[in-house]
């Protein structure tokens, strides 16, 4: 039989059978995909032939073979450096939920996200979420963010859980698709999901006064139909995105604006650093390109993965503006 893997807990697989029914299933014997450096063998999104085991309570399921993936979008495991956990596959688009100060989104962030999801061939939405909470200051942040992403070319979404608004322009692009959402805790990916499908009673959680961080409520990555004809995967909050298994030389082709520019620099392999005669370099000096993302690429490249996380937006934002002052 073949199927869609709905639910992983680690042991235990939730499988949708083509006929519809949901199987829980486990694997079978050693099970590891080749060249694949994973904790977790199977993901939710992946395509898998199991067998049926009859026993005395319940129908369960033996998974014997997975299916070749589409795409799948992966972060740096936790407590293995050197491997990676697979947060989901065969996507069609993952959304990136954005909050500006509850709790707060770092371009750095963003940036590592989207150049995962660009070398894993996954096209990515940023969606800024709670809008409905945006003062002049966190207004103005919200919308500079937006403005930096759009110039680069990704699609941005504002939206409004709570007071429904956006909520329409997302269902649209969702229908016939399986799409992701992904965040921090406590960006509202639960609250919106429940916001498309109230029926699915989404376990939701407030931000902590004390940190302004999200509590998670997601325990494990999980995929579900809605009734307006679209699959979604909600998947547990992300503190970090460490980066994984990627080449110097390879991460500027991950940042589109880079790569249009990576011709007209003087050497092909420039790392766009130290270099003399570099077309990027010489585009953020005219303020071209974006200092924060500029920032984050330096970060990526120099493999700052530890300290990435306590990044502060304002400095961020205030370097690129005094560069803009100095024009």
């Amino acid at each position: 039989m073949t199927g869609t893997v709905y639910k992983s807990t680690g042991s235990w697989y939730t499988v949708k059978s083509e006929a519809g029914d949901f199987i829980e299933c486990r694997i079978k014997g050693k099970f590891r995909m080749k060249g694949i450096k994973s904790t977790n063998p199977i993901a939710v999104g992946d395509i898998v032939d199991f067998e049926l085991e009859e026993s005395s309570d319940k129908t369960t399921g033996t998974i014997h073979n997975i299916h070749e993936r589409k795409n799948y979008i992966v972060r740096k495991s936790v407590n293995l450096s050197h491997q990676m956990h697979i947060i989901a596959s065969n996507l069609d688009y993952v959304f990136l939920l954005i909050t500006v100060n509850n709790p707060p989104t770092t371009f750095n962030f963003i940036d590592r996200f989207l150049v995962t999801a660009e070398a894993y061939g996954i096209e990515t939405i940023l969606v800024f979420n709670k809008i409905d909470t945006l003062k002049d200051d966190t207004l103005d942040e919200q919308l500079y963010m937006q403005y930096v992403y759009q110039q680069i070319g990704y699609k941005c979404l504002r939206v409004s859980a709570a007071e429904g608004k956006g909520i329409d322009e997302l269902k649209e692009i969702m229908i016939g698709k399986i799409t992701m959402f992904s965040g921090h805790s406590g960006v509202g990916k639960s609250t919106l999901v429940n916001a498309m499908e109230p029926s699915l009673h989404l376990k939701t959680k407030t931000i902590s006064e004390q940190s302004m961080q999200g509590q998670h409520t997601t325990t494990f990555a999980e995929m579900y139909d809605l009734s307006f004809g679209a699959k979604i995967i909600d998947t547990p909050g992300i503190k970090g995105f460490g980066i994984v298994d990627m080449e110097k030389s390879e991460i500027s082709g991950y940042f589109p604006e880079f790569f249009k520019l990576q011709d007209q620099c003087k050497f092909n392999n420039c790392l766009h650093k130290d270099e003399p005669k570099c077309a990027v370099k010489e585009a953020l000096e005219k303020d071209e390109i974006s200092w924060t993302r500029y920032n984050s690429y330096l970060k990526i490249l120099e493999g700052d993965d530890e300290h990435y996380r306590t990044d502060d937006y304002a400095n961020e934002r205030a370097e690129s503006d005094e560069n803009r002052n100095k024009q």
